[in-house]
């Protein structure tokens, strides 16, 4: 091989290494922003404490605020489905003047991706009776699913129940 062809061969692969390096280089910087790291599942059981606290203030909008607009709720003590703000509202508005106070019982938190992620397990929820001040411990499971929109962190489908053995 003479020193040209050598030559022609090595201006060749600088070419194709620049034009390979640089596609992937396109390719990375038009691949957008990258996704977000998933949520600790702590971060997940804080979602909990904020709508418990939610609950402290006694302000049913405020409670319903912890929950997107489509959200579906099958609350512990009402038969009735709630599937929009207004219905959750109500929800809250009766409940509320029992001075609910929940406190987790068991917990099993599944992050999904950075997301979604849903909260199950078990809690005690103790009530108030507004006239007579008689304090109850409601036992109930839950499952708390969680999707973040606009960059917070919204409950879509709340379920509890009052546990069947109890």
């Amino acid at each position: 091989m003479t020193r040209r062809s050598i030559s022609k061969r090595a201006a060749v692969v600088t070419v194709t290494t620049v034009l390979a390096l640089g596609t992937a280089g396109t390719v990375v910087a038009t691949a957008g922003p990258q996704q977000d790291a998933k949520p600790s599942k702590k971060q997940i059981a804080a979602l909990f404490d904020g709508w418990n606290a939610a609950l402290q203030t006694g302000d049913p909008k405020k409670v319903a605020n912890r929950y997107a607009p489509d959200a579906v709720l099958l609350p512990t003590v009402s038969n009735e489905i709630r599937t929009d703000r207004a219905e959750i509202i109500d929800y809250f508005d009766h409940f509320l003047p029992n001075k609910p106070v929940a406190k987790k019982v068991e917990t099993y938190i599944n992050v999904l991706d950075s997301n979604s992620a849903i909260d199950a397990g078990a809690y005690d929820i103790t009530l108030t009776d507004p006239k007579t001040g008689k304090k109850r411990v409601v036992e109930a499971r839950y499952t708390y699913e969680y999707e973040k929109r606009g960059g917070k962190w919204l409950i879509v489908n709340h379920h509890s129940s009052v546990m069947p053995e109890g």
